[in-house]
């Protein structure tokens, strides 16, 4: 598994040190002599694709060690360590930012560059006018709106942080919101900066793909992004099932082992397009085989409720009705409401073969469900006497995931029906 700290930028830093703070010129002139010479730190890019395009639209930038014995390994060790110095990190920090932008700008690839920054050290920032990045991009002529900043970690002074995302993007850089998921202060920090982008957590994603509730929480991420205008990168993906399921959630972008990992030089922008074309195959036979089976799971409770209705007209016979294979299609229950949506009737459960009437709920009002309202708002755009379906949702009582459907009975009584829907 691919557990990549990124801890490469760390917040523009003007650290605040014992007996005052570093000037943005003391700070600056301070990069220029690392204070462990021993210690070399260098930037490798891992690409990010495009669903759609199947091309590399970007990288981020890495930050690289050598071990003891030569190879190349992840820094994110260093820059986690409570032993090392605020001033020394920020030294390194500095070199590998500053290596990775001269590379991008010396290169001919013509896509993004993300650099991550920590709000972790938001605190330490004493000087706004002053920001190291910007002024490196200015010395290698880095065009700024190919350049993404992506906050990482959960820490840090949101009044702080949306004022140094403001002050980014005056100066045409994109901001995205990293490891969204990972810790409760997220949602606050999307609703308070507004990113271009979220980066799902890769824990989260990767458990996700597995299914269960985290699923259903990256679904609904994935509906946030979309009603707020963002994009969504789903990291750590490793395998096609997680591919697969990032398609699933309308993810735009894919990062992970699948493709690559951190590499020293930018690859060609079509390295990956052939694998993603055949992906994207794979996926839309397994989706097409999964919704034609949902179409015939929806016509069998059509036919069902057709059944239904017909009975529900005179004075229906629940023992007649447990002769249809109402428990093999997913039909869980069925009552009816009024016209101004109170209920009027027992909820009529099936299981085991058998109707069981339960009056526990008549006389509840369910006028503000959307499957309610919905199919009166049809009827007065006369498209009278069509099927309503709410979304999916978990029911309290058996924990199943169910919907609810609504159909027009008669002029007084309208027909509502929770089924099963794991299908669908």
């Amino acid at each position: 598994m691919n557990t990549e700290k990124k801890l490469f930028s760390y917040f523009e830093p003007i650290v605040s040190t014992v007996g005052g703070s570093i000037s943005s010129h003391e700070a600056l002139a301070k990069q220029n002599k690392p204070m462990n010479q021993e210690k070399i730190l260098f930037p490798y890019f891992q690409p990010i694709i495009g669903a759609a395009s199947g091309t590399i639209i970007g990288y981020e930038a890495l930050a690289r060690q050598h071990d003891a014995n030569g190879r190349v390994i992840s820094a994110g060790e260093l820059f986690s360590s409570p032993d090392i110095a605020p001033d020394q990190l920020i030294a390194w920090d500095r070199m590998v930012r500053r290596q990775a932008l001269e590379q991008f700008s010396r290169s001919n690839y013509k896509g993004y560059l993300t650099i991550n920054i920590s709000a972790a050290w938001i605190d330490h920032l004493a000087d706004f006018t002053s920001l190291p990045t910007l002024l490196m991009l200015d010395e290698f002529n880095v065009d700024r709106n190919r350049v993404i900043i992506e906050i990482t970690e959960s820490k840090g002074d949101l009044d702080k942080l949306v004022e140094i995302a403001d002050l980014y993007r005056q100066h045409g850089l994109k901001i995205a919101i990293d490891d969204f998921g990972a810790g409760f202060s997220q949602l606050e920090r999307v609703m308070a900066i507004q990113p271009d982008i979220i980066k799902l957590d890769m824990q989260l994603f990767q458990n996700a793909a597995k299914g269960g509730i985290a699923s259903d929480v990256v679904h609904l991420i994935s509906r946030l992004a979309k009603r707020t205008g963002c994009r969504i990168v789903c990291e750590g993906v490793e395998t096609i099932d997680d591919f697969h399921f990032g398609l699933s959630c309308g993810a735009q972008y894919m990062q992970g082992y699948l493709f690559s990992p951190a590499t020293a030089e930018f690859k060609e922008p079509l390295h990956y397009q052939k694998q993603i074309s055949s992906l994207r195959k794979t996926f839309l036979k397994k989706t097409l085989a999964k919704e034609e089976h949902k179409i015939q799971f929806i016509a069998n409770i059509k036919g069902l409720i057709e059944c239904l209705k017909i009975a529900l007209e005179t004075d229906f016979n629940l023992k007649k009705l447990s002769a249809h294979p109402f428990e093999t299609s997913g039909i869980l229950r069925f009552y009816l409401c009024n016209n101004e949506g109170d209920q009027i009737s027992s909820n009529f459960n099936f299981a085991d073969g058998n109707w069981f009437e339960d009056p526990t709920q008549i006389g509840f009002n369910w006028a503000w469900r959307p499957y309610f309202y919905q199919l009166l708002a049809l009827e007065s755009a006369k498209d009278s006497y069509r099927l309503v379906t709410s979304e999916r949702y978990r029911d309290f009582n058996n924990d199943m995931l169910c919907k609810t459907l609504s159909l027009r009975l008669d002029d007084e009584r309208i027909l509502l029906i929770d089924i099963a829907a794991e299908w669908l």
